[in-house]
């Protein structure tokens, strides 16, 4: 028998998204979002509401990276989660994490968080609150890179967050390869 939970968004893995912007001054602003994905070959999406200072900085600058959050700093991914910089400006600084400015896009990365995305916006609805933004560039330090120069998830470690529990978990365990595990069907 199954549980029904009704309407929700719930699904399973929901990533742990630190969307960083520099404002106005040129003063560092990162959130912590999970409400995003893939919704083209080089285009995410992303669900951020109005009041957020970061989309204020968005729609001004139009660039900002992606970081994944990983389990090495999940207290500082949460902390950039539940404190806003409307009320708290130097929120980044108590972190302490390092900004670099992308050589891509007008906004900084995470240097402690190893996989970044420099994108542009594309398109904003403050209706619905989706946000559309170019990937322009995936940039990963080489600590969390496998023996192809590929980017190796169980050395990246990167958390996800679970909506119904509100809790953090990592990835990393492979139990399969895709395009191949199924073919044992056929």
């Amino acid at each position: 028998m199954r549980k029904d939970f009704g309407a929700q968004p719930l699904i399973f893995p929901e990533p742990v998204l630190m969307i960083a912007t520099y404002d106005a001054e040129g003063h560092v602003d990162v959130m912590n979002a999970a409400w995003g994905g893939i919704s083209g070959n080089a285009e995410m999406t992303i669900c951020l509401s109005p009041t957020h200072k970061t989309v204020e900085n968005i729609l001004a600058k139009k660039d900002c990276t992606i970081s994944f959050g990983d389990v090495s700093h999940v207290v500082e991914c949460d902390y950039l989660g539940i404190v806003s910089a409307n009320d708290t400006p130097d929120k980044f600084a108590k972190t302490g994490f390092h900004a670099v400015k992308s050589d891509k896009v007008d906004a900084p990365y995470i240097e402690e968080l190893p996989v970044h995305l420099d994108c542009r916006m594309k398109s904003y609805d403050p209706q619905t609150h989706y946000m559309r933004l170019e990937i322009l560039n995936v940039a990963a330090d080489e600590s969390v890179l496998d023996d192809n120069g590929s980017i190796d998830v169980a050395k990246l470690q990167p958390i996800t967050f679970d909506q119904l529990n509100r809790n953090y978990h990592v990835l990393g365990e492979i139990v399969g390869k895709a395009f191949s595990a199924g073919s044992k069907l056929k």
